[in-house]
Parts: structure tokens; C-alpha cells; sequence
């Protein structure tokens, strides 16, 4: 202990804390310890309704163990070869959708979300027109569908939706519900390349990205086929946690759209992906901004966002007043709105050379 409390050590300062405990009347020391019983009761109740939670979620899951290391090796290089044919730019524009460290390809059916959306929030999603992804490719049927129908997990004909996610190590899915008016139940997914886990009732925060602790935490093991209805699919929010994928990870998600799902218009289906290039030019093209950001034409040369920034990066366009002191070669400009540009004076530069434009402060 040091010299500044004025106690040689712990011992003699426990010593004269339980003095002045002592010292006080019985009745602050009765509320003290009513206090401490009604902390102690309110922690018991939240590990309860907690354990509830979690038993709620456990009745909505059900996971078997479906594919061997043989089985999976071969779906495996099915993959790879999806993987191969997107690189060639062999898809149809929605099949591909690229993002750092976690690439989704759309099939049968592809669904707009996150910056895709005009209208943000659940509830919003919309299919695509008929035909503006790939149809579900022949291996899934053979080598992944029909062992889920063989051993009655799903009915035949059941899916028409099959998305496989690729992740990287240090990939992740921020918590959401897969959109209950696009998807009917079980929300079906088959895990390869290597071991991960599923959390429900996460919470994200970003700039560094950390996650809350799960309300259940879910081991998937490769190979394994996890399905989700009830409460786990419709009540609580699931996630996957980048500390959680160590290596490659890939997961097949089989779904049913609903028959009365919105879906986009022809007219309409273009306007959220940027145009179709080949190659590995696609994974370094950025999506459109929406109408409300300002466009800026250096954009594509800075270092691309984070998958688990991105959320956070949308919800901040309009940046806090203390930070709007930036200038217009500030990073962070392009994500200004519209409304404050306030007055600029040209500085007279020659027509053909860009004006060098100069902030004009009010004071």
C-alpha cells in the first residue's frame, strides 16, 4: 500500500474499515445489507431468465452429425469449384456478392439486404426478379439435398434457396434474424472446411469490434447440419463471431422462400450491385453509394472497409459536430451529407485544373 493513503499495509487498513463499520448505527448497517440482498437477488434473477433464455433457444435447435471427412472433402471441392467460377466472372451479376472475408454466392433465389436496401430496417428485404441469380447447382442437389431429404430432416422439394458462405479466419455475421417474411422455418445450414460455432443474443460494437457475451453458445462441427425454427429462428438474433473462425470456413444455407414474398420488379433489380465485370476485376469494384451520399471518385483507391465495420460505417454517415472541423481532403468526406457543405470561394485557379475550394467559416 502506498505512502499516500496513509496505511503501512492492506491489513491495517481492512482493520480500520471494519472500525468504522463498527461505528455505524445498526440501522445504516441493516441497509446496507438489504442492499446487498436485493443485489444478490436481482444477479440470481437475471442468471435465471438467462438460463431460460438460452433453454428456449436450445428447443429451436437441432444439429446432427450427417457427412463424413470423405463426404465433406468432396462437397469441398465443389466449392472450390464455385469459388473458381466466380473469379472467371462465369455467374450472373446477384449470384456474387463479395465482401472482405466472407464471400456469399446466391442461388435459386437471392434476396437484397444492408446497403442494398432504399428503405433500411427488418422487414425490408425483397427477393429478386426470376432469374437474376444462377439456379441451385446440380452437387447441391445430389451431394447435400438429398441426404437432408433421405433422413427426414426436410420434406422433398423443400428447398428452392441455397446460399453458401465463404469465410476467412477472422470472418463474421453480425446478429441478425434471416427475414421471416422472405424464409419459411427450419432455416437449414451445413458446415465444411472446418470446426465454428453459432451465438444467439449478441450484441456488436465496432472501431474495435467486440462482441457481448452469447446468451447460448452453439458448437458446429464440419460436416454437421444445424436447423433452426421456433424461437431460435424467430425470437433472438444469431451470429457468427470472428474470433470464432480460426480457418476457411463454408457453410451451405438451405431455405424455402415464402410463396407471398415481396420481390423486387424487373425495372428495379439492377440499381443496388455495380455492373458485371470478369475476373478478379469484381472483387475490387465498391457498391454504389445510395443517392444521399456524396460520390467521390478516389474512393475505390483507399483501403476497403471491414466486414464487421461496414454496419457500424453505415449508420454513421452523419459524422458527430465535433469531428465536422475536417476539410475536404479529410477522409471521411465523401460520407457528408449533402446539407453540410456550407458556403465554398473558388480560388480562381485556371479553367481545365480542379478548384482548390476553401472552407468559408461562420463565426
Amino acid at each position: 500500500m502506498s505512502a499516500a493513503s496513509g496505511y503501512s499495509d492492506l491489513r491495517e487498513k481492512l482493520q480500520s474499515r471494519e472500525v468504522r463499520k463498527r461505528k455505524q448505527p445498526a440501522s445504516d448497517t441493516e441497509e446496507e445489507e438489504a442492499e446487498l440482498e436485493e443485489e444478490e437477488e436481482e444477479a440470481v434473477a437475471a442468471a435465471e431468465e438467462e438460463e431460460e433464455e438460452a433453454r428456449k433457444v436450445r428447443s429451436g435447435v437441432r444439429q446432427v452429425r450427417l457427412f463424413s471427412p470423405e463426404e465433406c472433402a468432396g462437397i469441398e471441392a465443389k466449392i472450390d469449384e464455385v469459388v473458381a467460377r466466380a473469379e472467371k466472372g462465369l455467374y450472373r451479376d446477384h449470384t456474387v456478392d463479395r465482401a472482405p472475408l466472407r464471400n456469399k454466392y446466391f442461388f435459386g433465389e437471392g434476396y437484397t439486404y444492408g446497403a442494398q436496401l432504399q428503405r433500411r430496417g427488418p422487414g425490408q428485404e425483397r427477393l429478386y426478379p426470376k432469374g437474376e441469380v444462377d439456379d441451385i447447382p446440380d452437387w447441391v442437389h445430389e451431394l447435400v439435398i438429398r441426404r437432408l431429404v433421405e433422413h427426414r430432416l426436410i420434406p422433398d422439394g423443400f428447398v428452392n434457396s441455397a446460399v453458401i458462405n465463404d469465410y476467412q479466419p477472422g470472418g463474421c455475421i453480425v446478429s441478425h434474424v434471416d427475414p421471416i417474411h422472405i424464409f419459411e422455418r427450419p432455416i437449414v445450414s451445413v458446415s465444411f472446411f472446418s470446426d465454428s460455432a453459432l451465438c444467439f443474443g449478441c450484441k456488436f460494437q465496432f472501431k474495435p469490434i467486440r462482441v457481448s457475451e452469447p446468451v447460448l453458445f452453439l458448437p458446429v462441427r464440419r460436416g454437421s447440419v444445424t436447423l433452426l425454427s421456433g424461437y431460435a429462428a424467430d425470437e433472438i438474433t444469431h451470429c457468427i463471431r470472428p474470433q470464432d473462425i480460426k480457418e476457411r470456413r463454408a457453410v451451405v444455407i438451405l431455405r424455402k422462400t415464402r410463396t407471398e414474398a415481396p420481390r423486387l420488379e424487373k425495372a428495379l433489380s439492377g440499381v443496388y450491385h455495380p455492373e458485371r465485370l470478369s475476373g478478379n476485376n469484381r472483387q475490387h469494384i465498391l457498391k454504389p453509394k445510395r443517392s444521399h451520399r456524396k460520390a467521390d471518385p478516389d474512393a475505390a483507391h483507399r483501403p476497403r472497409i471491414l466486414e464487421m465495420d461496414k454496419e457500424e460505417n453505415r449508420r454513421s454517415v452523419l459524422l458527430p459536430k465535433p469531428r465536422r472541423r475536417s476539410i475536404v481532403s479529410s477522409e471521411n468526406y465523401w460520407r457528408r451529407p449533402y446539407e453540410y457543405v456550407d458556403s465554398y470561394t473558388d480560388t480562381g485557379e485556371d479553367e481545365g485544373s480542379p478548384a482548390r475550394k476553401v472552407k468559408m467559416r461562420r463565426h
